[in-house]
């Protein structure tokens, strides 16, 4: 058995894992109530908007997997808002804009994450609002121990808030102070807002008018309103150097409503894949388990240097459609992208060497559009801000936790993403990637509590991509949980943080479970690496030709191997890459065997199972 910094977790009951140990015991006391794995995530999601402001919040997204024990296949829920309908190419262009900005109120997108999530508990759950609710709403009124990752960056943030987001150092600058790692955080104005909340829902006679009365609440009413208000009449600077007014309306907050989609899905030996549609970018885990389904993936050494050329190359590949052909507002070739012909000209492209090319493919003959390819460092930052992922870290801040996101070397602060996947007694699975409205990306808007996401980022201005802005659409965001069956049931609920980086990482971890016959444990604590050959999602929308980053477990020799090769090497830290979150159901005979598997990195994500 390899080593793990904790054993695979096994039982019968139930299971959660989360990046955050609040959320996975908070997850686990809704199952103990006799809820199911369906109620367990939306309280879990809650959580951690409270827990971990600094990664996620109620102004946020998240797509999730629902798996219901017995279905041929999962359902997703859509928690990714669209751009407002007065969004378009010529508005930002008009403003002397060639990228959307990092921060600010340009960026935002309707809040999607608390429609998606209710939409979760009414139509699978069987708890009330108040239940799933009630953590969150005493961890926001009573305070959270502050992780040392969430106190240093509101003090990196201290500056930008006292200078230009007064509102947000209302909240997280308490009595002038940044706050104290390890000391209690409180956000009562959150708090305030979900109890109104409840008290408006709770006058409803049925649960599911309950939680229609709560969305209400906050597409349609309060919530919705103070949004509307703040983009229409708050000037925000933002990383443009600039400040800028947002355009969401209170008609943008009324016409939302998460959807409910089929997921798309490739099958590879055993197990069937699922992912969120070509609006995320789930299906570049699938492009690379088809193209690596040709290759000898399974039996190289899952250590050695051939299973990171082979991950890499394959990954520069599926990026590179990524960007030409992914979108909600355009016309995805999926079906030829899936299919194993395709896979097999994009596999061909595969050799020894490292590939230092952009190589989109050309699916049903159609020429590929490409987005501008702008290399690292050639895009000034006037100050604290910036886009989303897990980077490599330039500058560290005090005490920082391995794994976690850092200043980078413009001085911008960057947010990320959280997970939680569940499981219970009966079978049922849930997969979700909450993210946006960190603490970082915009002021908190009075009366709510929170900020908004700025994952409109991700559209490109320029004219005839499929990820080009257009109004009323959603932005191919970068959040991809995922789901697995075997054998044609439910198997594995899995995702992780981390931006470009997170089909990558879950890939690696999916792989060595599968090959290498690593338990969820085992594989999600062996050493990680990922590659920036792609434009980067997130504001400046940089890339970086033929980068990997490894972390520095990996031998002299795998590095030597590689390098030789032709890959452009950065070693990070021995703990730094991924932050998965899994788990996994199977039957033992007659019985239900339930596992769980959490990550170490940052010392903070927990699983709980019994």
């Amino acid at each position: 058995m390899a080593f793990t910094t904790r054993p695979e977790l096994r039982g019968t009951f139930g299971a959660v894992s989360s990046t955050h140990w609040l959320s996975a015991a908070v997850g686990m006391s809704i199952l103990e109530k006799g809820h199911t794995a369906f109620d367990a995530a939306v309280a879990a999601g809650f959580v951690l908007q409270v827990v971990e402001p600094h990664l996620n919040g109620p102004g946020g997204e998240v797509p999730i997997i629902v798996s219901p024990a017995g279905a041929d296949k999962p359902v997703v829920i859509s928690g990714q808002g669209p751009v407002p309908a007065k969004a378009t190419i010529e508005h930002y262009r008009g403003l002397g804009l060639d990228l959307i900005p990092g921060t600010g109120m340009l960026a935002a997108c309707v809040p999607g994450a608390f429609g998606a999530w209710l939409t979760l508990l009414r139509d699978y759950g069987t708890a009330e609002l108040e239940d799933v609710l009630a953590p969150a709403i005493g961890y926001a009124e009573n305070g959270h121990p502050l992780v040392p990752r969430i106190a240093n960056t509101i003090a990196a943030m201290r500056p930008l808030f006292e200078t230009h987001w007064p509102t947000s150092a209302a909240t997280y600058l308490p009595g002038g102070k940044a706050p104290e790692t390890g000391k209690l955080f409180r956000n009562r104005e959150l708090a305030a807002l979900y109890t109104e909340l409840l008290k408006q829902a709770n006058k409803a006679s049925t649960r599911e008018a309950r939680i229609q009365a709560a969305l209400d609440f906050w597409y349609r009413g309060p919530v919705a309103e103070k949004i509307a208000a703040f983009c229409e009449n708050e000037d925000v600077w933002d990383v443009s150097g600039r400040h800028h007014r947002g355009l969401i309306t209170a008609d943008d907050m009324a016409n939302f409503t998460p959807k409910i989609e089929a997921p798309v899905s490739t099958t590879y030996g055993d197990y069937e894949v699922f992912k969120c549609g070509p609006w995320s970018q789930g299906p570049v885990l699938l492009q690379m388990l088809n193209i690596l389904k040709g290759t000898d993936i399974a039996s190289v050494d899952p250590m050695g240097p051939d299973f990171v050329h082979l991950v890499v190359e394959a990954a520069k590949l599926a990026m590179a459609d990524r960007e030409s052909w992914y979108g909600d507002g355009g016309d995805v070739p999926m079906a030829t992208l899936l299919s194993d012909a395709y896979a097999d000209t994009r596999r061909a492209l595969i050799g020894d060497e490292a590939s230092l090319e952009v190589r989109p493919g050309r699916p049903d003959g159609r020429n590929p559009p490409m987005p501008p390819h702008r290399k690292v460092g050639t895009i000034a930052q006037p100050g604290l801000g910036g886009g989303e992922p897990t980077v490599a870290k330039e500058q560290k801040l005090p005490n920082d936790a391995a794994g976690e996101p850092t200043l980078t070397r413009e001085g911008a602060q960057r947010g990320d993403t959280v997970q939680v996947s569940t499981v219970d007694r009966w079978g049922n699975m849930v997969s979700a990637t909450p993210s946006g409205g960190w603490l970082q990306s915009n002021p908190v808007i009075p009366g709510l509590g929170f900020c908004l996401t700025t994952r409109a980022q991700m559209f490109w201005l320029e004219e005839g991509l499929n990820s080009s802005l257009k109004p009323s659409v959603r932005p191919r965001t970068t959040l991809t949980p995922s789901t697995v069956f075997r054998d044609g049931k439910p198997y594995m609920a899995f995702g992780t943080p981390g931006g470009d980086q997170q089909d990558q990482w879950q890939l690696i971890m999916f792989l060595r479970h599968v090959h290498a016959g690593m338990n969820l444990q085992e594989a999600i604590d062996a050493p990680s690496f990922h590659t920036d050959h792609l434009p980067s999602s997130f504001w400046p929308r940089e890339i970086s030709l033929g980068a990997v980053t490894i972390e520095g477990r990996y031998g002299e020799q795998t590095r030597a191997e590689l390098a030789r090769r032709g890959h452009k090497l950065t070693i990070g830290d021995d703990w730094s890459e991924g932050r998965l979150s899994a788990v996994a159901r199977e039957m033992d005979g007659a019985s239900l065997l339930l596992k769980a598997g959490a990550n170490p990195r940052g010392v903070q994500g927990y699983a709980v199972a019994r």
